[in-house]
């Protein structure tokens, strides 16, 4: 790790060769006040021109890495290899579509300092009170909201915004499994963790449409709701020692 890094942005992305540009000279803007930090694009094989994008960037921009993935595999699989080769021990996770605001990242990190202090573990979650997004797409993210929080309990209104804050140490003692970004804030709580939710902008996407369908993430959301609730009843609970018994 380098302590010197504020905290690494990380975005998956796929086929987002138009609203990559717009993204990074936002981030670019945030450098001034928050450096230094860095920003991993991690580009989940894409077919069209997105690598090239931002290879051009890379070069131009020291504090931007790129991670390519040598086949599609999803967007949590892109958000487990960008935290890896992370050099921050503060990740802040967001989407690569520009929906999300590189703006937020300023006031998200300094409520995660915050909360910090007194929990061993915590995710500072976005919240998108006014979404941006087509009727159909407000009311399934409502819905499964509504499930989520009802069978999982994890008091979050928003848990598929993309836009997070939450440590790469404790990120990665959690079980990885394709879609686990939607379930974070469960997750966290389920190790002991804290989770905060934090309003944030929300942007109507510039150019393009979503590459992770709606259908798809609804059916893989009821078989993975399934899952971590089997991964809750079984979790081993930090905190229970007591007292240290010592010889002699």
């Amino acid at each position: 790790m380098e302590e010197s890094l504020q905290f690494s942005v990380v975005v998956p992305v796929l086929n987002e060769e138009d609203n990559i540009t717009p993204l990074i000279l936002e981030l670019e803007q945030l450098m001034p006040e928050q450096e230094p930090f860095e920003v991993i694009f991690v580009d989940d094989h894409s077919t069209d021109n997105t690598p090239e994008v931002l290879f051009r960037y890379s070069m131009k921009f020291p504090w931007l890495r790129v991670v390519r993935l040598s086949r599609q595999s999803g967007q949590s699989a892109a958000l487990c290899y960008g935290i890896r080769n992370a050099r921050s021990s503060i990740i802040v996770s967001m989407d690569g579509d520009g929906q999300n605001d590189p703006s937020d990242i300023p006031n998200l990190v300094d409520v995660y300092h915050r909360v910090e202090l007194h929990s061993r573990c915590c995710l500072v979650n976005g919240y998108r009170v006014q979404r941006k997004d087509s009727g159909w797409r407000r009311f399934s993210s409502s819905f499964a909201n509504s499930v989520r929080s009802r069978l999982l309990k994890d008091d979050t209104p928003d848990s598929g915004c993309g836009i997070k804050v939450y440590s790469r140490e404790r990120f990665l003692e959690l079980s990885s499994f394709n879609h686990m970004h939607r379930f974070l804030p469960a997750l966290i709580r389920q190790h002991g963790g804290e989770v905060v939710s934090v309003a944030v902008n929300h942007r109507p996407r510039s150019s393009g449409a979503s590459h992770y369908g709606t259908l798809d993430r609804l059916f893989a959301g009821i078989i993975d709701l399934t899952g971590v609730l089997w991964l809750g009843k079984r979790v081993i609970p930090s905190g229970l020692v007591e007292e240290e018994k010592k010889n002699g």
